[in-house]
């Protein structure tokens, strides 16, 4: 539905193609298309060369730092924006003692970059975005190749010849599915393009349509938007196919007593390179905002955060339960019937978390808003009664908004837990009496609920964190926490969103908390 009333939006008025083609499309293309090169430039730098060496080398603290490096996915790209433009500002620690160090007075008086610009927007995106390649590297790095390093070894290559040669050509899928997911988050992203001042086409839609009252111009930007999301999804597609064949089910994991030993300026120089990451991605951001929160204690019991805080967790609670009842009943029709109708229902389900929030929020608002309409019309004409927005103007538009993005998150998740638990358990169930039902609710789900369990954890945090589609359709004097530090940021208050802030970081940790200890056990 979001994607075709974008469409039928887009092209019902022809009048504005012409000056969006020409005036606006270009520069904010040209500006997106940088951010995403530059972006998946410096994740893969990062993310390849850290995955590589917590799987392949020994260094001083890298079992603290193969865990470390995931943390900055806690971090929403518009919370860190937000703790870097404060941390790099011109009253800010460093700009200050750079000014102390030097004896410069004002200003004036010397240059320093300014993290409010495209490159400041590709520092804060890479910074917070690398895990999703460091993740999909590393487990490639340890469960693929060791055979083939080590045969590679033997006939004479030395370790940055096997890791060009042998191990980056195998874990090519791995890499492309990791960056094609930092494109889609640097797609989706508003809070902080907006705050950094970088036009992408993201900002564009958001701009045209509130700030310059074209809904049709948004429409149409967001029409070109989705030939990049498409253009991501087939080759994230295609990429995850081509996965298999690097694949080896009997490869165990790399033990210490294999792994490479580096010289001592080599490890050192291996412990400071998986650092920066992490001090640049979590510590700095934390610590700032941190700093910012301890001067704000009584703002724990305001009652704007409250507010804020039970909005928060009732549209993410009901996020959580429809997306897991829906995910549950697309991976469990898979499981048994495995049809034409199923694959493809589970394949279209899939979709929606491609789709930038803000493109989202726009495909889900106006139709909604069309409903609302004809409803109060046809209830005023016929029994004098006023329904108001029962759609567009309550909590629901955002639930369903975050079901349709993080369906897939949850479905794959529960389908995973079903992976697991072999068909012949349905089949003994079924050949001792049970029925259907009766096999699901008395043996599959009390097996299905760690997965489920996960599956609704990550949702919640997820739509606790969204900030491109709540922005678009929440409902007057209506905050969640992230709109609620958006507003204040937006108003230079970044201080005064502090406490928002770190709750926000603290819910996301969770999941990465059991990432880390996932990627742990398996170790």
């Amino acid at each position: 539905m979001p994607i075709v009333a974008i469409f039928a939006i887009g092209l019902a008025d022809s009048g504005d193609w012409q000056h969006m083609l020409t005036n606006v499309v270009p520069r904010a293309t040209g500006r997106t298309l940088a951010l995403l090169a530059a972006t998946g430039v410096l994740t893969g730098i990062f993310g390849i060369g850290a995955a590589w060496l917590v799987a392949s080398c020994d260094f001083p603290l890298r079992r603290f730092l193969s865990s470390a490096l995931v943390l900055p996915l806690a971090i929403p790209s518009y919370l860190a924006a937000y703790a870097f433009g404060e941390f790099l500002d011109f009253t800010g620690p460093v700009q200050s003692a750079y000014r102390a160090l030097f004896g410069f007075r004002s200003a004036r008086d010397y240059s320093f970059p300014d993290i409010r610009s495209l490159g400041g927007a590709v520092l804060v995106m890479s910074a917070v975005l690398y895990p999703y390649v460091y993740l999909a590297c590393r487990s490639m790095f340890v469960m693929q190749g060791r055979a083939a390093a080590d045969v590679a070894r033997t006939l004479g290559a030395g370790p940055l010849r096997v890791f060009a040669r042998v191990q980056i050509p195998m874990a090519r899928p791995a890499i492309i599915v990791g960056l094609t997911l930092v494109m889609m988050e640097t797609l989706n992203d508003i809070g902080a393009v907006e705050y950094l001042g970088v036009n992408t086409l993201t900002f564009s839609i958001y701009d045209t349509w509130l700030n310059r009252g074209s809904l049709s111009g948004a429409a149409q930007i967001a029409c070109v938007m989705l030939v990049f999301v498409v253009g991501l999804l087939v080759i994230e597609r295609r990429a995850r196919r081509l996965q298999r064949f690097s694949s080896n089910k009997t490869t165990a994991v790399v033990p210490d007593a294999v792994r490479l030993k580096l010289t001592d300026a080599r490890r050192w120089a291996a412990t400071i390179f998986c650092s920066i990451p992490v001090l640049i991605g979590f510590v700095t951001p934390v610590a700032v905002l941190s700093t910012f929160a301890l001067r704000r204690l009584d703002d724990f019991a305001d009652a704007r955060l409250l507010k804020a805080l039970g909005h928060s967790i009732l549209v993410s609670s009901s996020a959580a339960v429809v997306t897991i009842l829906l995910a549950f009943m697309l991976a469990y029709a898979s499981r048994t019937e495995r049809t034409m109708l199923t694959t493809g229902a589970s394949r279209l389900a899939s979709l929606g978390y491609g789709v930038p929030g803000t493109i989202l929020g726009m495909g889900v608002l106006i139709p909604f808003a069309a409903i609302d309409n004809a409803v109060d019309g046809a209830l005023r004409s016929t029994f004098g009664i006023s329904t108001g927005l029962l759609l567009s103007g309550t909590g629901f538009a955002i639930v369903y908004a975050a079901t349709v993005r993080f369906l897939t998150m949850a479905e794959g998740t529960i389908d995973a837990g079903f992976h697991k638990l072999s068909p012949h358990l349905d089949m003994a169930a079924r050949a001792l009496g049970r029925t259907r039902f009766q096999t699901l609710k008395e043996v599959l789900l009390p097996n299905m609920r760690p997965a489920v369990l996960t599956a609704a954890l990550l949702v919640f945090i997820e739509t606790m964190k969204e900030l491109s589609a709540t922005i678009l359709l929440r409902p007057f004097n209506f905050n969640t926490l992230a709109t609620l530090v958006y507003e204040d940021a937006s108003r230079a208050k970044v201080q005064d969103a502090s406490v928002a802030a770190l709750i926000i970081i603290i819910a996301g940790l969770i999941p990465v908390v059991l990432v880390s200890r996932s990627l742990e056990n398996r170790g």
